[in-house]
């Protein structure tokens, strides 16, 4: 239940995002962030805001853990839409975090795949992939290094 207390407290963010998905695009871009992590219910979640000062947006990420069904559901907001999509679920497990869910892209339905990896003391990884065919292949479309500030 605790799985994202490395998360609590304040990071720097170095973001790489395709500007273009789920078109065989290789057109990256970077751009700084920072981010702080609260926890919540004791362990049992986290919000998360996320400021990209050069975009400029924010992002919230709330994480709640389903008791009942011991996994993970993440949920993101942007400040560009004020929406808050889908969540994808998930567990860790060997130090890494999987969390798969259904979403979609230009109207049409996509898979979503979050991985949390290579975590530290003091910092950690975050990748967003994308499949368009159902999850036969994923492309990697956004990467976000954190170092605890």
């Amino acid at each position: 239940m605790n799985d994202f207390d490395f998360l609590t407290g304040s990071w720097t963010v170095s973001n790489r995002r395709l500007k273009t998905l789920l078109a065989g695009a290789d057109d990256w871009e970077t751009f700084p962030g920072s981010a702080t992590c609260r926890p919540i219910f004791d362990g049992g979640g986290t919000t998360e805001e996320i400021v990209f000062p050069t975009l400029p947006s924010r992002g919230l990420s709330v994480r709640l853990f389903d008791v009942e069904r011991q996994r993970w559901s993440i949920y993101w907001s942007s400040s560009r839409t004020g929406l808050l999509y889908p969540p994808v679920h998930g567990t860790f497990a060997g130090g890494r975090g999987d969390f798969y869910g259904d979403d979609t892209h230009d109207g049409k339905p996509i898979k979503a795949h979050f991985i949390w990896s290579e975590i530290t003391p003091t910092s950690a990884r975050w990748e967003q992939e994308f499949s368009a065919d159902g999850g036969e292949t994923w492309e990697t479309n956004w990467i976000m290094e954190y170092v605890r500030v």
